[in-house]
């Protein structure tokens, strides 16, 4: 499963992905995920010992629906997921952070390094996680970044089939411009796809140059089914 999943990521098309994220602030990853390494993580979701922390969005009026943290050391699947997509990503945080006129220190090109960096200010605890959502179940507009440092993508992978195990659940992207409405996207991935998203803000070049946009991300109404999901956060947690 892993050999493969390394095959899957060696042939991504990054040309591809940094330019979607410059054109419209997201891009889609092709099928990463077979269905049995889909499958192997669903599985997870029961394995209690797998997880730090559980959280339902009722309780905490973040929607309807369930999200699972998973706890160190990560399950092999997530770390190689982790560890092989950031290096590409960091080179365009790099490029994001000069248009933006942004400060601090450039992201380094090794995810040890970054989570280095997360040690240093109190951000310890992992932070890819599993979300369930059932029928009615949805998740508010919002952003994950847990502390001071935070990598400025994160990346969300579909577990389950759309149209046969549950229907709804559209990924939901909603960039907040300056001085004008706001646009939203609607976005569906197939079983084993991913979506590379803003986790903060994204450059949107200008009449005067790059400005600087909010991007907010949830989940729509599922209608029928049950959507497992998992997420990709490269910085850590206080």
């Amino acid at each position: 499963m892993l050999d493969r999943l390394a095959q899957r990521m060696a042939q991504l098309d990054w040309s591809s992905v940094r330019l979607s994220l410059d054109e419209h602030g997201y891009a889609k990853l092709p099928a990463v995920l077979d269905a049995a390494a889909c499958e192997h993580l669903i599985g997870t979701y029961t394995e209690e010992a797998n997880f730090r922390k559980t959280i339902s969005m009722a309780r905490y009026r973040f929607g309807i629906g369930e999200y699972k943290y998973y706890d160190a050391p990560l399950p092999p699947l997530l770390q190689q997921l982790r560890e092989g997509l950031y290096p590409e990503l960091a080179g365009l945080a790099n490029v994001w952070r000069q248009r933006l006129g942004s400060g601090g220190s450039p992201y380094p090109e090794r995810l040890a390094l970054f989570l280095e960096r997360c040690r240093e200010a109190g951000q310890t605890r992992p932070t890819p996680l599993i979300l369930k959502y059932e029928a009615g179940g949805y998740n508010c507009l919002h952003q994950d970044m847990y502390g001071d440092v935070f990598f400025p993508f994160q990346v969300v992978f579909a577990l389950n089939r759309l149209g046969e195990d549950y229907k709804g659940g559209e990924f939901l992207l909603v960039e907040q411009r300056p001085r004008v409405q706001s646009r939203g996207h609607a976005l569906s991935l197939a079983q084993g796809e991913g979506l590379v998203f803003p986790t903060n803000h994204r450059p949107v070049q200008g009449v005067r140059g790059y400005y600087r946009t909010a991007v907010r991300h949830g989940v729509s109404t599922v209608t029928e089914g049950a959507r497992y999901s998992l997420g990709i956060i490269f910085h850590d947690a206080k």
